[in-house]
């Protein structure tokens, strides 16, 4: 289940998937974390339900911060980003983003492409 921690502090672990509140709070997170894995995702998307214990997993496991976009509540901020489906993950890196994927990713994959940023 995602945490409504806002920015936590710079550097400072975040165990479980964050809940985007607004395009500011994402740029705070992004701003404040050196790696951040963005899931724009919906409630209704099986493949985003099938994610979502992949991702938990993730946050505890890595070193990056895992962010939650729901996009049909942040559908503007889902636009900024060409989400065109879900799930879409975006992956920032010193507040920069650096990479784009639509659909499910394999844990061992997700886990590298965040290895790439954190090591």
């Amino acid at each position: 289940m995602a945490t409504d921690a806002h920015s936590g502090t710079p550097g400072q672990s975040i165990d479980e998937p964050v809940s985007i509140e607004s395009e500011t709070h994402l740029e705070d997170i992004t701003a404040a974390h050196d790696v951040v894995l963005v899931d724009f995702y919906a409630d209704w998307c099986g493949p985003c339900q099938m994610l979502e214990p992949v991702l938990e997993g993730l946050a505890g496991e890595t070193a990056a911060v895992i962010a939650k976009v729901d996009v049909d509540e942040h559908q503007q901020l889902a636009g900024a980003f060409g989400v065109r489906g879900v799930p879409t993950l975006a992956l920032f890196a010193d507040g920069e983003q650096v990479e784009q994927h639509t659909g499910v990713l394999p844990a061992d994959r997700l886990r590298g492409l965040i290895e790439g940023y954190t090591e």
